[in-house]
């Protein structure tokens, strides 16, 4: 055997496992017909406690073209999912702004926004997101507070916090089905007759009743029935996963 084999001290009475190099971050390369990610800090990473997510997404701002898109956890995939299908924004980036801020223990410290929405109006608004646990600890709150204040004024005109613990798995996947449908199956002429009969439907109950008073295959009512749902025309609920079977009804009663 010719293959160099790396041997890692580890005395036989350390039970721990011995602590290995990092793999470093995670490289997106060229992808035809896809922008490159744009963000000032690549967030991907081989990692045993979370799960960092690439995605393609379609915006105004980028003529419809797909885009590369970055977030550090599941969590953060899923409010980038969420904004993306609701087809309320001109613009989502990810990771847009890095900015230097006075640490609440002293000194200064850097931090790089999550997320910069942009609505049509030309309105911005940096999306910071953090566990439900980390934002009731007071050295939490002093920081997001001292990250605010040093947030430049010209990068964004609003900062919300985001709780991913909003974000559960049910959630999670039906965000992503949304955002794909929505952006990368647009149907508008089916998501008409579906929401005219959802609206018109008296004893509309789960999605599936629509299947006998549509003229349309059962998948594409489906389908439109997720991009309604993301655009706030239908509602369900989010916290399981939403199928044939699901209990919806329309916005508009």
């Amino acid at each position: 055997m010719t293959d160099k084999i790396e041997i890692i001290e580890h005395d036989s009475w350390a039970y721990n496992l011995p602590k290995t190099r990092t793999a470093g971050k995670i490289t997106i390369g060229d992808i035809p017909g896809v922008l490159p990610f744009s963000g000032v800090r690549n967030p991907l990473t081989t990692s045993s406690t979370s799960q960092s997510v690439a995605l393609t997404y379609r915006t105004a701002a980028n003529n419809f073209v797909p885009k590369v898109g970055a977030a550090e956890s599941l969590a953060e995939a899923a409010v980038a999912h969420e904004a993306l299908s609701s087809g309320r924004f001109y613009d989502v980036e990810f990771q847009p702004v890095r900015f230097p801020y006075e640490h609440p223990d002293g000194g200064m410290h850097w931090h790089t926004i999550d997320f910069r929405f942009t609505l049509p109006n030309g309105l911005m608004c940096f999306g910071f997101v953090r566990n439900a646990t980390s934002l009731l600890k007071p050295q939490t709150i002093a920081e997001i507070t001292a990250i605010r204040q040093a947030a430049p004024r010209a990068e964004a005109h609003k900062f919300i916090v985001i709780d991913a613990d909003g974000y559960n798995r049910a959630r999670r996947d039906n965000l992503r089905r949304m955002h794909h449908f929505a952006c990368f199956e647009p149907d508008p002429s089916a998501d008409a007759l579906v929401e005219a009969a959802a609206y018109d439907l008296k004893t509309l109950w789960r999605v599936s009743d629509l299947f006998n008073v549509v003229d349309l295959p059962n998948g594409t009512i489906m389908k439109s029935c997720l991009r309604l749902i993301a655009r706030g025309a239908l509602k369900a609920n989010m916290n399981a996963v939403i199928g044939a079977q699901s209990r919806i009804w329309s916005a508009a009663k």
